[in-house]
């Protein structure tokens, strides 16, 4: 009986998707978002362990030797999710993840113009912002003159981390609040999948229900700061290969910042 009601439960908070998994709207008045015009939010992969059968494990296991799913998730300035795609194995590397998810009938998209902050796990090209790699950008700003950014490109990387921190902690809040993402249940994996996608439905539920989640409120404490008709988004980003042009708007976007930095 109460597994009848499991599924029949489930299936219910997953038709919300379509109402709750869609863009804020209202302005951002966060500084940290100030010098990323035209950036829809941020992106990356967690973790999220799982229970298959011995034969897929193989399949499943990540670097860290984890039994995991790779799930994608974007949310928007505001920590809310604008798009989740759970169920694949934790050794896709988050690369292929993406270009899936760009590729799907229903699946994420960019609109041109706009982009998402990524970490380094994804090229720097169109609509996909990534840090410089090999650059440090766990600085204080505003520290002392040794710990300062040096060049544009560390001012850039510690300005990106502190706008794509966002997904982190959304990640955070998840896994506070569900305790079954932060270990695996006896379900089948189909089943695993589904309330994964559940609790990600239901945070964007509670975010916009409550105007002071206490479980965001814990996690700042822990951890401070560090087959509906598709939309029509016009044209949108439809690859995830390195852009040369791309990679010259984010150098010039760093001058700029750079620029102001030393003006100030």
């Amino acid at each position: 009986m109460v597994d009848t009601y499991i599924h029949v439960v489930l299936k219910a908070v997953l038709s919300l998707h379509l109402l709750l998994f869609v863009p804020v709207t209202e302005e951002c008045n966060d500084s940290r978002w100030k010098w990323f015009n035209g950036c829809l939010g941020a992106l990356d992969g967690t973790y999220i362990d799982v229970m298959v059968s011995n034969e897929d494990k193989p399949r499943y296991r990540t670097r860290k030797g984890h039994i995991s799913t790779n799930t994608l998730a974007v949310c928007d300035r505001n920590l809310k999710f604008t798009y989740v795609l759970p169920g694949w194995e934790g050794s896709a590397a988050d690369s292929r993840i993406l270009r899936d998810s760009l590729s799907r009938p229903y699946g994420l998209r960019v609109p041109k113009g706009n982009y998402y902050l990524c970490d380094n796990g994804y090229a720097n090209c169109e609509g996909f912002l990534a840090p410089y790699k090999g650059v440090r950008y766990h600085l204080k700003e505003w520290g002392p003159m040794a710990a300062r950014p040096q060049n544009p490109k560390e001012l850039f990387n510690l300005r990106h981390a502190k706008a794509r921190n966002a997904i982190e902690r959304v990640f955070g809040v998840m896994k506070m609040r569900w305790g079954i993402l932060r270990s695996a249940s006896y379900y089948p994996i189909k089943i695993q999948i589904r309330l994964i996608m559940a609790c990600f439905v239901l945070h964007n539920f509670i975010r916009g229900e409550m105007v002071v989640d206490p479980i965001e409120q814990q996690f700042d404490g822990l951890f401070p700061e560090a087959a509906e008709l598709e939309p029509d988004h016009g044209e949108v980003v439809d690859s995830v290969d390195p852009s040369p042009v791309w990679n010259a708007a984010r150098d010039e976007l760093a001058h700029s910042m750079w620029q102001q930095y030393m003006n100030n």
